[in-house]
């Protein structure tokens, strides 16, 4: 039993990896494209405006997994700016300061610079490419 599950950690790790950064992907539609619409939108310019853009641009290339672990390392640094800047001063627990998605979002996307991007990812595409082309 647990042989076969360990046969299914590299298509679990690309699934975190979409999952995760179709959610943070959507914080990012949300701020620039106003999609879907929330109660307010960060003035252009604003530290949440550049973030929602990091979210938007970054993300995208994570939900692909292209050039993956360079994103999630820059998102990973932003959530952890996010949950400093935004959430930590608010008070030292994550439950009352609203800083868990943060919390959650910069951990997950450390390992993901480590793990790399699975193997349902553009990177995994190009690799194979390169391989067949020395091959």
């Amino acid at each position: 039993m647990l042989s076969s599950i360990h046969l299914l950690q590299p298509h679990l790790l690309s699934l975190l990896r979409i999952v995760s950064s179709l959610v943070l992907f959507s914080y990012g539609t949300q701020k620039i494209l106003h999609f879907p619409a929330a109660a307010s939108v960060p003035p252009v310019g604003s530290l949440p405006w550049i973030a929602g853009l990091l979210e938007l641009t970054l993300g995208f290339l994570v939900l692909i997994g292209f050039q993956t672990r360079i994103a999630a390392f820059v998102l990973s640094g932003l959530m952890a700016f996010a949950y400093f800047i935004g959430h930590a001063s608010k008070s030292f627990f994550p439950a009352q300061n609203g800083g868990v998605a943060a919390i959650l979002f910069c951990f997950v996307l450390l390992y993901i610079v480590a793990a790399g991007a699975g193997p349902f990812s553009v990177d995994d595409l190009l690799k194979r490419g390169r391989t067949e082309v020395a091959a």
